[in-house]
């Protein structure tokens, strides 16, 4: 666009020769000219020799009733510049396009992938499980430092990219790639589990880790914030919860360090942490099933006291079927007087924890919370 002496020049480009502007938008008509809107705006065709067909060059003065406001003028529609920088961010490097709704987001820093690899403290021995590699941006660090590497993948395209990355390198022999989901998957053995997870995992991969045979020494393990900071919550924390006090009966829980949403490509939308879990090797002598039932019904409101929380009616029902086949199984009496309330109410007055709250019960009271319970016959499996 240029100013030639008092107008404005620019060129518009149509199907046809007979298209006509108006101050609203852009209209074409073969009775377009017989209405006066060409005139009215100054609309005509360009005498330039070299204007090509279907150009049409409206002038508009800068003054004077055939002048139109810039402002007024309509505006083309184009691909902002966000949505082409998001387009290329969704791309791999092999252009690949990353589907986001399996939490595929590739940790990109190189500063990041080297500090997470450093803090496992790998050994030339070391087996090393790997889940969601993408395109292998850790997997390549983590064949040098390891004896072998299970990388499950559950994206057939990741794979082939994968194996692309180490075909033909002194690696590759040391690879082994399982394709499916992990949840679903009999883990194999390993010394240490290094992963940037699919956030919708988490919780389930967590725990199937944790319950895994024979142990493994250490996990560094990738999480959104808010779930690696539930993590490690301590009795009396805001996010002190369930998860917390379930992961850190089987294991040592650190975080150590926060990662960036700008360190991923395509960035996610949250925060993230990286955490290290370590189980407890022996683990406490506990039936976890029983344990996490009494949990579930703590925290379920757990800024309720325990005397509320186990009065209501389905949690009753459930204790008095599990304490009537304890009965039966054992050979005890049961009075036709019997009230599961009134006895639910008795072990915690006797063991302490009547006005006790969920929120703020460590690991130690849970524990002598569930002896009282199985001292009595009452069981939470």
């Amino acid at each position: 666009m240029g100013v030639v002496g008092h107008s404005l020049q620019f060129s518009l480009v149509y199907l046809g020769s007979k298209n006509y502007i108006s101050q609203q938008n852009i209209t074409r008509g073969p009775r377009g000219r017989e209405k006066g809107r060409g005139r009215r705006l100054g609309l005509f065709p360009d005498p330039s020799p070299t204007c090509l067909p279907g150009v049409v060059v409206v002038r508009l003065g800068l003054s004077g009733q055939n002048s139109l406001p810039l402002s007024r003028m309509p505006k083309a529609k184009s691909v902002t510049r966000g949505r082409r920088r998001e387009r290329l961010e969704q791309k791999s490097a092999g252009g690949v396009m990353f589907n986001t709704g399996l939490g595929q987001h590739i940790l990109k820093n190189p500063l990041i992938v080297n500090s997470i690899i450093d803090k496992a403290a790998l050994r030339p021995t070391d087996v090393v499980l790997e889940v969601g590699p993408g395109t292998g941006n850790m997997t390549v660090k983590l064949l040098e430092k390891a004896k072998k590497v299970v990388a499950c993948e559950l994206d057939p395209r990741l794979v082939a990219e994968l194996h692309k990355r180490v075909q033909g390198t002194p690696q590759a022999s040391k690879l082994q790639v399982m394709v499916g989901d992990v949840l679903k998957t009999d883990l194999p053995f390993f010394d240490a589990c290094v992963a940037n997870l699919p956030y919708q995992i988490s919780s389930p991969f967590v725990f199937k880790l944790l319950l895994h045979r024979p142990f493994f020494r250490c996990a560094i393990l990738m999480f959104q914030r808010e779930f690696a900071l539930r993590l490690v919550a301590k009795p009396g924390d805001k996010l002190y919860c369930r998860l917390s006090i379930n992961t850190q009966l089987l294991a040592r829980v650190d975080h150590l360090m926060k990662v960036g949403k700008n360190n991923f490509r395509p960035p996610p939308k949250v925060e993230s942490s990286v955490v290290r879990i370590e189980p407890k090797n022996p683990p406490p002598p506990i039936n976890f099933q029983e344990w996490d039932g009494l949990v579930r019904i703590t925290f379920v409101r757990k800024n309720k006291t325990l005397s509320a929380a186990f009065k209501s009616s389905a949690v009753q029902q459930l204790l008095e079927k599990n304490y009537r086949i304890h009965c039966s199984v054992h050979n005890i009496a049961i009075p036709e007087d019997f009230s599961i309330a009134d006895k639910i109410q008795k072990i915690l007055m006797d063991t302490g924890f009547s006005d006790k709250r969920a929120r703020s019960m460590d690991i130690d009271d849970f524990i002598r919370l569930l002896h009282g319970f199985n001292a009595e016959g009452i069981h939470f499996s």
